[in-house]
């Protein structure tokens, strides 16, 4: 598996995954099954629509994973943001 796709889900993930983890995944993804980092003009169309259908089953599944035992992600209060921001 690619090293650079991490588990987007909790515990591995202290909070839900943005949309920005799960494009980078898909992104990742893409980009080793392909075998390109950064495909050819030719390929970028078919390459951008994979990582946007990666990342639309990714999200799809993240939302319908029902993970037993598992404690619900804790929202930082206001508060608690403000106070990290300091």
């Amino acid at each position: 598996m690619c090293r650079s796709i991490k588990t987007l889900r909790p515990p591995a993930l202290p909070h839900e995954a943005t949309g920005d983890d799960i494009h980078a995944a898909a992104l990742q993804y893409v980009r080793k099954v392909s075998g390109f980092r950064a495909p050819a003009a030719h390929n970028q169309e078919v390459f951008d629509r994979a990582v946007e259908e990666v990342a639309a089953a990714t999200a799809r599944l993240l939302a319908d994973l029902e993970v037993r035992g598992a404690h619900p992600v804790r929202q930082p209060e206001p508060q608690e943001q403000e106070q990290g921001q300091e």
